[in-house]
């Protein structure tokens, strides 16, 4: 366990480094950029060494490994985001760790969410995931909403019991007129968290920028970056 340690705090320093550099280029401060360490595949060992370091955000992006992990680090001060496509019939499981639903984009998720949040007496910061290589309010490859719905999402999430708009998500496309363009993406996004702002002020979170693109999202203005291999190492092949 030591070697891993050694491991996690070496790659640990090395994604603090980059962040504060970013900051730096951008003139923020660091403080503003919010690191949540991407903890899939990896074991709940793994999430104790990292919260012994410092971490206080990670995230998961399916249920059946994030539950018992979820679970087992019960005791750990964490702040848990679910970051994969939700089913409507994971919602009742994922509400009972997740502070946070990275992927928020259609209206029946948002009703279960409300529901099972509410069952559980919890309240759930929710970010509405923005896919920019769909049409305006059609659904992405990987998962969200185009930019043209996330106004009526926005307003359904406000409405909601158990429910917080917290402000905006996306993933770079593989196709469309984004696809490699990161900071182009991250731009945009930062537009439509502007826009958002307007009738929901407090929903301030942009969630952008993974290991290989931090810097170009940090720059954009990002609040929150999602960062898993470059702090974990490669992850392993499942299957």
């Amino acid at each position: 366990m030591t070697d891993r340690r050694a491991q996690l705090a070496g790659n640990l320093a090395k994604v603090e480094d980059r962040i504060a550099a970013a900051c730096a280029a951008a003139g923020r401060k660091r403080d503003e950029v919010t690191l949540i360490v991407v903890t899939k595949t990896y074991p709940a060992s793994d999430v104790r060494i990292l919260s012994e370091l410092g971490v206080r955000h990670v995230a998961e992006n399916k249920d059946q490994d994030a539950a018992p992990k979820a679970a087992e680090c019960s005791d750990l001060p964490l702040v848990w985001h679910f970051v994969g496509q939700l089913q409507t019939n994971k919602v009742r499981s994922v509400v009972r760790y997740a502070d946070l639903v990275q992927s928020v984009d259609r209206s029946r998720l948002v009703t279960t969410l409300s529901k099972e949040a509410v069952r559980a007496g919890r309240e759930v910061g929710c970010l509405i995931q923005v896919a920019l290589d769909a049409d305006e309010s059609g659904r992405g490859e990987r998962g969200g909403v185009g930019p043209g719905g996330v106004e009526e999402l926005a307003d359904l999430l406000a409405q909601s019991p158990g429910l917080r708009v917290d402000g905006l998500m996306t993933v770079v496309p593989l196709t469309g007129e984004y696809a490699g363009r990161q900071r182009a993406a991250f731009g945009r996004l930062m537009d439509l968290s502007t826009d958002l702002r307007r009738a929901h002020p407090a929903a301030n979170m942009v969630s952008a920028g993974m290991s290989a693109d931090l810097e170009e999202a940090v720059a954009a203005g990002a609040t929150h970056v999602r960062v898993g291999t470059a702090v974990l190492g490669v992850r392993p092949r499942l299957g």
